[in-house]
């Protein structure tokens, strides 16, 4: 790695998602970082729009990592003075930070898009596939002003899930479902089959990061999700475009934070 502009006294960003192959892209930034420390540069801030091992944020079994931690670590010892990213995981994991941490949401980029091409209108029903995501689907609710669904589910294992009940009405209703990531779609795919036997009319999805590994793609051609809306936080590969996953820019959301974090403006206001 060398960097071959003079960075001396700069305010540098460097923008890499840690998605796959999460490795190799990981040990860019930190290299990358070290480079940028090593030239002098006055501050560097990391940004990334996917942070990457971001689910294993605790010990949930025994004789495991927090890999979350790990990579927090490891981005204050290479260098960074600063970690700029989007929808993290677990909220939590910003105090695995001892450096500045802006996290920034997506809501408002899907939000936008629902407004100005779908107009559901008054039958609309934000769903959360599990519990842990309602702070999340209250958001979307609150901005589309409509109500709220939750499916309650129990995990099996790390890649498969069963769904329970359905804590809300979805029935004659067009259903959103919102969470943060997609890795193998089970989740998804099993709350939406679970809402449309309950009755429910057109099914949207909002992912801000489309890991969609493994059967994911399969699964969401199979499934009967009228369109997936996703962020481009994670590059969709020609081998994963469907013609019903819609991918939004989040370029002005972190130009415009970029932007402030240079100029010493506060960023709380990209959360209205």
């Amino acid at each position: 790695m060398k960097i071959d502009e003079n960075v001396r006294g700069h305010d540098v960003f460097v923008i890499q998602s840690t998605s796959s192959p999460s490795n190799d892209h990981l040990m860019e930034l930190l290299i990358l970082i070290d480079a940028l420390k090593r030239a002098s540069a006055q501050r560097i801030t990391a940004v990334l729009p996917y942070f990457g091992y971001a689910r294993q944020d605790r010990k949930d079994q025994p004789r495991v990592p927090i890999t979350a931690k790990l990579v927090a670590n490891l981005l204050t010892i290479a260098g960074a003075d600063r970690i700029l990213t989007i929808d993290l995981h677990a909220g939590q994991i910003q105090g695995f930070f001892d450096i500045p941490l802006d996290h920034l949401f997506a809501v408002n980029i899907f939000v936008e898009h629902i407004k100005k091409d779908l107009k559901l209108g008054r039958d609309l029903v934000i769903v959360t596939p599990d519990v842990g995501g309602i702070k999340a689907a209250r958001s979307y609710a609150k901005r589309l002003k409509c109500g709220l669904a939750i499916v309650d589910k129990r995990r099996v294992n790390d890649k498969d899930s069963e769904v329970m009940h359905i804590m809300g009405e979805v029935k004659g209703k067009h259903a959103l479902i919102v969470d943060d990531m997609a890795a193998t779609a089970g989740s998804l795919v099993e709350a939406v089959d679970a809402i449309k036997k309950e009755g429910a009319m057109d099914i949207y999805a909002t992912i801000t990061h489309p890991v969609l590994c493994g059967p994911a793609i399969d699964r969401i051609k199979r499934s009967v999700l009228k369109e997936l809306m996703v962020t481009d936080t994670i590059p969709v590969g020609k081998d994963k475009h469907l013609g019903k996953i819609k991918v939004l820019s989040v370029a002005p959301l972190l130009g415009e934070a970029i932007k402030r974090i240079h100029t010493e403006e506060s960023i709380s206001v990209l959360f209205n």
